[in-house]
């Protein structure tokens, strides 16, 4: 008998994605079918634009949270933004707490930031310009609901905890991150397992 190595088991995989560039049929979520080994990670699969525009976009995102956090001395989270906002036309006394009103300002101005960037960035920078979402409208307000309801429940979104509260050494962020994470990637093998696409 032979002897000698088994190569690796090759499988073949069908990328789906759940966005598509603006005017493109549905059928363009299908982007691409190859052939890999399950044994090699593959960067692009990990870092789909390559790995500068994250690495450039995580300085950027630091620099804001810093430089928010040195002039005003709180923390640059967008989960806050709701109340306060909210603080602008709700009358109730939770919404008309002193830290709400007195930061409402600089936080919809910074939502507004973020919201700008992503339109300046799609006109100039994105290689595929505008997209929109497949995903049907259910899921999108399902997931919104369940992510707003986390982030009552945890005092904090993925911003406040993950960024600003971790920047902090937080423990409650920390804790908060790792159910994220955990959570996350549970739904996720789920989602996969029972072969469930946008």
């Amino acid at each position: 008998m032979a002897s000698g190595r088994v190569p690796p088991r090759q499988i073949t995989r069908r990328e789906t994605y759940p966005f598509a560039p603006a005017g493109a049929p549905r059928s363009a979520r299908i982007v691409n079918t190859n052939t890999y080994l399950p044994t090699q990670a593959k960067a692009k699969d990990m870092f789909p634009l390559g790995i500068v525009p994250y690495i450039v976009g995580g300085i950027l995102i630091g620099i804001g949270v810093g430089h928010i956090y040195i002039t005003t001395g709180l923390h640059a989270t967008q989960s806050s933004f709701f109340s306060t906002i909210l603080s602008y036309v709700s009358k109730r006394p939770y919404f008309q707490q002193k830290q709400y009103l007195e930061s409402r300002g600089w936080r919809l101005t910074f939502a507004i930031g973020v919201i700008l960037g992503a339109f300046i960035y799609a006109l100039t920078l994105s290689p595929n310009g505008f997209f929109w979402t497949t995903v049907q409208w259910w899921r999108l307000a399902l997931g919104g609901f369940l992510v707003g309801f986390g982030t009552r429940l945890s005092k904090g979104c993925t911003s406040g905890h993950g960024i600003s509260g971790l920047a902090s050494l937080s423990t409650t962020s920390l804790y908060a991150v790792i159910t994220f994470l955990a959570v996350g990637i549970l739904t996720a093998l789920v989602i996969q397992a029972l072969g469930v696409i946008p």
